[in-house]
């Protein structure tokens, strides 16, 4: 569609649905506020196709006249952006909904392939399992303090898939990193708090305490949506 400049005259044909019968009218565009109005139409049936698909065009229009023309409303002013709300959150959990289902049909298979892993892994008798789900190997034990949830603690990772595929290291970096451990996925903040200083677990996250759906980059990485993650730490330091 080519664009109506603001100062232009023009006129243009408007095909308008509505839910009887397909009928056309012409409007001309006559001065500036006429191209401006059209345009604000324009725009304002964008979003309502976007955040509203199924508006009631005849109950939209109404409540439109109503308000421009200070007439008496079939809601409540103080009662509007409640009903809003409350639409805008449903709409977003439908959404959230849907695209779950659409990842769950994408990556079914990587789901299935996390619980297998985690269901043999735990059969070796050196891996401990905590209440959350949570796998663990002792490496080796350390001497000094144990973190708490808010701890900033230093430490070296290695992390990889099931597979054995390399994600993140700050061992290969040769760079030990600090960070809270409130800020880092759960499995990362209840795992490092059974540590103390100077030991070495080796950590099976399982995708609820990882990413779960959320996969980084949006899973064009090498960690998938519903991706259980394995680390082996050491905690080097907590510092509070």
């Amino acid at each position: 569609m080519k664009k109506i400049a603001l100062s232009a005259v023009a006129v243009i044909t408007l095909f308008a649905c509505n839910n009887e019968s397909n009928s056309s009218k012409s409007i001309t565009l006559a001065n500036n506020i006429d191209s401006v109005s059209y345009a604000i139409g324009i725009n304002s049936a964008n979003g309502l196709k976007t955040n509203v698909p199924e508006i009631n065009m005849e109950a939209y229009l109404q409540g439109f006249k109503d308000q421009k023309d200070s007439l008496t409303l079939a809601i409540a002013t103080e009662n509007v952006d409640a009903i809003l709300q409350a639409y805008s959150m449903k709409r977003q959990q439908q959404q959230m909904e849907e695209q779950q289902k659409q990842q769950e049909a994408q990556f079914g298979n990587v789901k299935e392939e996390g619980i297998k892993f985690l269901e043999e892994n735990k059969q070796n008798p050196d891996v401990k399992v905590t209440a959350s789900g949570l796998q663990y190997k002792v490496i080796k034990e350390g001497k000094g303090k144990n973190p708490i949830a808010t701890s900033m603690v230093k430490v070296h990772y290695h992390g990889t898939t099931p597979d054995g595929t390399v994600f993140d290291s700050s061992v290969e970096r040769g760079e030990p990193i600090e960070f809270g451990l409130n800020q880092v996925i759960p499995g990362w903040t209840e795992g490092v708090q059974l540590m103390k200083e100077g030991a070495k677990y080796i950590f099976y996250i399982p995708q609820e305490l990882a990413y779960g759906a959320n996969a980084p980059q949006g899973g064009q990485g090498p960690i998938k949506p519903y991706m259980p993650l394995v680390f082996e730490v050491e905690l080097i330091k907590v510092n509070n």
